[in-house]
């Protein structure tokens, strides 16, 4: 690296997170005005024909990168994942009767149910809170309401480090998926799936766009009572410029499709390399259990976000340090849990995995 890019660390930040790096290289060199535009797309009308381009690109490429079918929509909204805790049952759950089943499998599974127990029935179809969600339902302890509105999940807990690589069945009700954490880190069978929702800055791009797949179906599930914004209707009939887009976000997730279906090779490659990284760093956990102790039982780990502890408070501080001084950044616990967290989203780098895998074995050595 050189120049600015030469002052950069391994930002294992959760979110905002890691952009690829020719992808900020290349927003850095469009900034000032697009080439043959005129104009920095911080300028761009969300109505200019220029705009309409990189919309209907960006939809264009995550279509061919999920596979999605022409009976999905796909919108770009704002309010991040908080207000689709709130937009989804206002949209498929109000009405005499319905019911939603939720599963709860860490922190964001449980505010999304908070949410939507203001809108609606709510039936808990399988809680992790015994075991401070250190792990996924296995098939027999769950149970679905085959009569349900829908079932949520959150795919990945970014907290606890818990996540889903393969989906529940629930039957002929939709499954609809908080994927916000690892939206675009591997294939989805997005059949199987009625709604995806996913706040960008995690895995996507930066913060301030979310972007909903929604099957054609549920649309019509919306009631026209709803105001504008909070019904999906409003959005996927007017191409998510009913209300102004967030028109630099949607560039950015633009840039980081095209460098998933070029650099990358598409999902299933980029599927390999995250579960490559995940396991240098989940290595280090196996071979020392007594000095840095995994959350997530094995087989429901993250292969987003390494979640673990040390032996002790003062231990994790030294380790934090050392890691800042090293560059390794951004790697302290959330507040609710402490510990350390290593996301390792798409465009970390391996090279920065392999920095912080040998750092942890150095400093278990020296303590």
């Amino acid at each position: 690296m050189s120049g600015e890019s030469s002052q950069r660390i391994y930002n294992f930040s959760p979110g905002p997170a890691v952009l690829p790096l020719p992808v900020l290289e290349q927003v850095q060199r469009d900034l000032l005005c697009l080439p043959g535009k005129g104009v920095s797309i911080l300028e761009m009308s969300h109505r200019d024909k220029a705009f309409i381009d990189i919309l209907d690109a960006t939809q264009a490429g995550l279509r061919k990168l999920l596979g999605i079918p022409e009976n999905y929509k796909i919108l770009f909204l704002q309010g991040g994942s908080r207000l689709q805790f709130s937009m989804v049952p206002m949209n498929l759950l109000r009405g005499e009767g319905r019911s939603a089943d939720y599963v709860l499998t860490g922190t964001w599974g449980k505010s999304a149910q908070k949410e939507a127990l203001r809108e609606g029935q709510v039936r808990v179809a399988w809680d992790g809170a015994a075991t401070k969600y250190d792990r996924l339902p296995p098939a027999a302890e769950l149970s679905f309401d085959p009569s349900a509105a829908y079932v949520h999940l959150t795919s990945n807990e970014t907290i606890e480090g818990v996540q889903f690589l393969c989906e529940p069945d629930t039957g002929n009700v939709p499954i609809v998926a908080d994927c916000s954490s690892d939206f675009l880190c591997r294939p989805l069978p997005i059949e199987k799936y009625g709604l995806i929702y996913a706040c960008a800055q995690k895995n996507a791009g930066p913060s301030g766009v979310t972007i909903v797949i929604i099957r054609d179906d549920l649309l019509a599930a919306g009631a026209d009572s709803l105001p504008g914004y909070l019904n999906f209707r409003s959005h996927a009939d007017e191409n998510s410029l009913w209300n102004t887009p967030p028109t630099f976000a949607i560039y950015v997730v633009k840039l980081v499709v095209d460098w998933l279906l070029n650099d990358i090779g598409g999902l299933s490659a980029m599927y390999d390399r995250n579960v490559e990284k995940a396991g240098l760093l989940y290595e280090v956990l196996d071979e020392s259990p007594q000095f840095y102790k995994g959350h997530a039982q094995r087989d429901s780990r993250s292969i987003m976000n390494v979640t673990f502890r040390l032996p002790d408070a003062d231990t994790e501080k030294a380790f934090l340090a050392e890691a800042d001084r090293r560059k390794l950044g951004n790697l302290k616990g959330h507040r609710s849990v402490g510990g350390i967290r290593a996301s390792i989203y798409n465009a970390m780098p391996r090279d920065g995995v392999l920095a912080l895998r040998d750092f942890m074995r150095e400093f278990r050595a020296g303590r």
